[in-house]
């Protein structure tokens, strides 16, 4: 079976701030009402199905209510199966009886997670649904062997984007609880890991004229000071003033100004080298004057995802005090169409003495993202980039189940893979051959084409990037249509139709393994 490595202990900094966070939600707090309780079954070889420690307890303090309802609707603990129990005596007035498939369930080769882990989240999720649906204020959950990944599963299931109604329209928030917890630990990181995946989802969702570059860094420094980190906001003519010009003139298509985001958390001693996170910025991405169809546009607000990932990232990096040094880079823009904008066959020189020709202007992520690239690799001197990116958001070659990674390294590719496998934020590596790099360098009056030629849009794209990294050791990570909207209900705890903020838990369990190698079991199956 594979087993999560423990986070350190969280301090009392980072339970008085989940304890913030937590009431900090887009709705009131439900008041009265009625007590919900979530309950988890397996599937048994023998005996059709058999209890969690928490199920056992509950049905024998119901007399066997659980086992006769089980029964009498011929339920066998598969997962996926939830069924609601009504007028329960006792403290809780309503009980959801959840699958959480064979308890001998672990790491799967095939489908690249521990399903185990998946299980538990998908049966919190499923039943703290049943249970709003049922209008309860108050769920406690059973910890199901694993009270980390029922915090997860429950708290992004009930997630909400509700900024935008009135506040006595909003849904109550509902109060969630680990019954009868033997890690509290344990509970309170999967809590914060939700958390900071939902606020990812929060700033992902958000329109566009409300998350624009500006209010974006505003909403970043909010989210991160607290924790201890320190983060500059850069400015035109700073950006100018680097030689960013790639960056400054996709921002220059739009009205509102460009930020350039610096963040630094200092986790371990100065003189180690740092990993260098990239987030993608481009809070709207219209296509400039190639302007993508109408139908496109109404997600073009969440090219941003890849900004949003990081900062959560970062600020549960920092909130678990993790010990690692990290430094994060978000450039910030829109791609407008307007008088200012750049132009098909513009050439620019970027910040490493590359020139770069715009043969699309609907790519603009790229051209913002190499110029970031240029610069912070020789500002930082990492040990390690890692760029969260939406480049391909229509068409993904995966679709919405899994992020397409490309990478120069093996070991961290192994770790990504690793982190992906325990979350369920699933990853699949794609190739940087040459002949990718050739599609994009193949010009003879140009270094680089932003589009390229031939097929393998996806690949292009990372060879692109590759160009702009040197020698350091590189994943990029397109999250495409998996960080962007759920879509055909394949995880229930994303809400279908709303941003995923995926994969932001992956990114923090990722970080946690370069930190703390020492407590991570090895995989021989990977």
């Amino acid at each position: 079976m594979l087993i999560l490595g423990r986070f350190r202990k969280p301090s009392g900094f980072l339970c008085r701030f989940l304890a913030t966070y937590a009431s900090q939600s887009d709705a009131p707090l439900a008041s009265g009402g009625s007590k919900g309780l979530v309950v988890g079954f397996y599937e048994h070889p023998e005996k059709n199905f058999c209890f969690t420690q928490c199920g056992e307890r509950t049905d024998e303090m119901l007399k066997g209510r659980l086992t006769k309802e089980i029964e009498r609707c011929g339920m066998t603990g598969r997962s996926g199966e939830v069924k609601l129990l009504n007028g329960i005596p006792g403290d809780f007035h309503s009980v959801a009886l959840v699958g959480l498939g064979s308890a001998d369930a672990s790491y799967s080769i095939k489908e690249c997670l521990d399903v185990k882990l998946e299980n538990v989240r998908v049966a919190a999720a499923l039943g703290a649904l049943k249970l709003r649906d049922d209008c309860v204020s108050e769920i406690s959950l059973d910890p199901m062997g694993h009270p980390e990944q029922v915090a997860e599963g429950a708290t992004l299931a009930l997630w909400e984007y509700q900024d935008n109604r009135r506040h006595e329209d909003r849904k109550p928030a509902i109060g969630l609880e680990c019954y009868e917890c033997p890690d509290e630990d344990a509970w309170m990181r999967g809590l914060f890991k939700a958390e900071a995946q939902n606020l990812a989802r929060k700033l992902a969702e958000a329109p566009a004229n409300q998350m624009t570059p500006t209010v974006f860094a505003q909403v970043a420094t909010e989210s991160l000071c607290p924790c201890g980190v320190t983060l500059d906001v850069r400015g035109a003519d700073w950006i100018m003033g680097q030689k960013l010009t790639a960056f400054m003139a996709v921002a220059r298509s739009s009205c509102e100004p460009p930020a350039f985001l610096e963040i630094k958390y200092f986790g371990s001693s100065s003189d180690e080298a740092p990993v260098l996170l990239v987030g993608s910025g481009l809070t709207f991405n219209s296509g400039g004057l190639c302007l993508k169809p109408p139908e496109e546009l109404k997600d073009k607000r969440a090219t941003m995802s890849g900004a949003s990932v990081v900062v959560a990232a970062v600020r549960a990096a920092a909130a678990l005090s993790l010990p690692i040094n990290i430094r994060a880079v978000i450039p910030l823009c829109e791609n407008m169409p307007s008088g200012m904008s750049f132009k098909v066959g513009d050439v620019f020189r970027c910040s490493n003495g590359k020139s770069v020709a715009v043969h699309d202007t609907r790519n603009a992520e790229i051209l913002i993202m190499a110029d970031t690239f240029s610069y912070a690799t020789q500002a930082y001197k990492p040990r390690l980039v890692v760029d969260v990116a939406t480049l391909t958001t229509k068409g993904s070659l995966l679709g919405s189940a899994a992020s397409c990674v490309f990478t120069n390294s093996r070991p961290m590719w192994k770790e990504l893979q690793k982190a992906s496998a325990i979350t369920g934020d699933r990853v699949w590596r794609f190739p940087l051959w040459n002949c990718y790099t050739r599609q994009v360098t193949d010009f003879t009056n140009v270094d680089l084409s932003n589009r390229g030629h031939g097929h393998g849009f996806t690949c292009r794209q990372a060879a692109f990037l590759k160009e702009f990294v040197g020698d350091t050791d590189w994943i990029h990570m397109d999250i495409g249509e998996a960080g962007l909207v759920a879509q055909h209900n394949l995880v229930p705890y994303y809400r279908e139709g709303k941003m995923t903020g995926r994969p932001t838990r992956a990114l923090i369990q990722f970080l946690y393994q370069l930190a703390c190698p020492e407590q991570i079991t090895d995989l021989k199956e990977l």
